[in-house]
């Protein structure tokens, strides 16, 4: 299974969904919390573009957000991205 990073915030609604899918494919990441380190925000939004978490990256592809993630899921294209290496 590729590296997977994931960076969250604590109160993020979007940041446990996210978890939860990625738990129920028997996957594992690296959880970057941005809330407790503005310079980690900094490079979250550098490397992304985005403002928003969560940021998930699936070894060297950035998937996006939680419904990013979904959509990936529910077009069937998350199993394969999970299972490349």
């Amino acid at each position: 299974m590729p590296r997977i990073i994931m960076y969250t915030t604590a109160i993020c609604p979007y940041c446990n969904n996210a978890k939860k899918l990625l738990q129920e494919k028997g996957a594992t990441w690296e959880e970057i919390r941005v809330d407790t380190n503005p310079d980690l925000r900094n490079e979250m939004m550098e490397k992304s573009g985005q403002r928003t978490v969560p940021q998930i990256w699936i070894g060297e592809q950035h998937v996006g957000g939680f419904t990013d993630l979904w959509a990936l899921d529910k077009a069937g294209k998350l199993d394969p991205l999970l299972k490349a290496n």
